[in-house]
């Protein structure tokens, strides 16, 4: 099972009725002695995401199993592209130390794939909250800024380029209302840059990512920081208009999105909008320390605040922080609801 196997197809060509885990939808069979796939949640070019149960764990706990098929011709160079995909696997698992990143419970190879085993965050994509509810105010895509922008500035900081920040990458978690950006590009190109080195012949390319979403740096293969910054850019204009990429204009010239008629936002946040879809590397915001600068709002991230106060609750401001309009951490919570328990205790005193 772990070892390179006699033949690789791949995964374009892929017949889903030859694939382990898609045969096993529905079943009480267990993938690994441990894992129960109960349906297909995703498939592109590159893999498929499965939700499974652990049925091992006590409560058997949803999970989610995304199967990369990487294009391996060469067997000699299987060791290698074996250590490129732990050594990415293990950057995945630092990042999902992060409360807005998934946490990576497990990873491994068998029969030329790899997997991944991430939590499964029960939620709404943001593409799926647009055609539920329509576009959204410049007030609601600044609060989203105000939320992703610091995950980006960690993950950039970690030395990972995400490569597909989109609408469907971006989950409003059901429990607790925080943004969870998933679905890395990076383990995935990385793979691919592996096996294209495996090759005797060059492919014509291991682009990774969404066109319309991604910049013509990142086409090219030679993505940089500020790639995921106009896949931001991009991604506020679908919030704003509920419009694909594909479905603006481009200038003839620039090859940059017509977009400014569509939209109903002050000078101010268009001309953060415009340097954000910039073409030109130059031209465009460098960092997300930029891009938090010139938006002016305090950098947006969960802190033990809320656990230091020293007035007791009023049951006004119990109410409001029982109901949290952004996400807030475990301690935090635990913290409202033991100080809650305190103050009816002395009322009943």
């Amino acid at each position: 099972m772990n070892g390179f196997p006699k033949k690789i197809t791949n995964l374009r060509e892929y017949n889903l009725e030859h694939n382990q885990l898609a045969q096993m939808c529905g079943s009480k069979q267990l993938f690994r002695d441990r894992y129960q796939i109960l349906r297909i949640l995703g498939r592109g070019g590159f893999g498929i995401t499965f939700l499974a149960r652990n049925a091992v764990l006590p409560g058997n706990p949803l999970c989610v199993i995304k199967q990369l098929s990487p294009k391996v011709t060469n067997p000699k160079t299987w060791p290698s592209i074996c250590q490129r995909f732990e050594k990415e696997a293990k950057t995945l698992a630092q990042l999902g130390s992060h409360s807005q990143i998934p946490l990576l419970l497990d990873y491994f190879q068998g029969n030329g794939e790899f997997y991944l085993v991430q939590e499964y965050i029960k939620g709404n994509t943001l593409s799926q909250e647009v055609r539920q509810n329509g576009p959204k105010s410049e007030a609601a895509v600044k609060q989203f800024l105000q939320e992703l922008l610091p995950i980006l500035q960690y993950i950039h900081q970690n030395h990972v380029i995400h490569r597909d920040i989109k609408p469907q990458n971006l989950l409003r978690c059901q429990d607790d209302g925080r943004l969870v950006l998933i679905d890395f590009g990076a383990v995935k190109e990385k793979l691919a840059d592996a096996c294209e080195n495996s090759l005797s012949k060059p492919t014509t390319t291991n682009f990774v990512g969404t066109i319309g979403f991604a910049p013509p740096e990142q086409i090219s293969l030679r993505p940089v920081y500020a790639s995921d910054i106009y896949a931001v850019g991009v991604t506020c204009l679908y919030l704003l208009t509920g419009k694909a990429p594909s479905e603006f204009a481009h200038d003839h010239y620039t090859g940059e999105i017509c977009w400014h008629k569509q939209v109903d936002v002050s000078d101010s946040f268009a001309r953060i909008l415009a340097k954000m879809l910039k073409i030109s590397l130059k031209e465009r915001f460098h960092t997300v320390e930029d891009v938090i600068k010139a938006l002016g709002t305090p950098n947006y991230s969960p802190s033990l605040s809320n656990c230091l106060a020293t007035q007791p609750l009023t049951s006004n401001s119990l109410s409001k922080a029982e109901t949290p309009q952004t996400y807030m951490p475990p301690l935090a919570r635990t913290a409202i609801a033991i100080r809650a328990r305190k103050a009816k205790l002395q009322d009943n005193k």
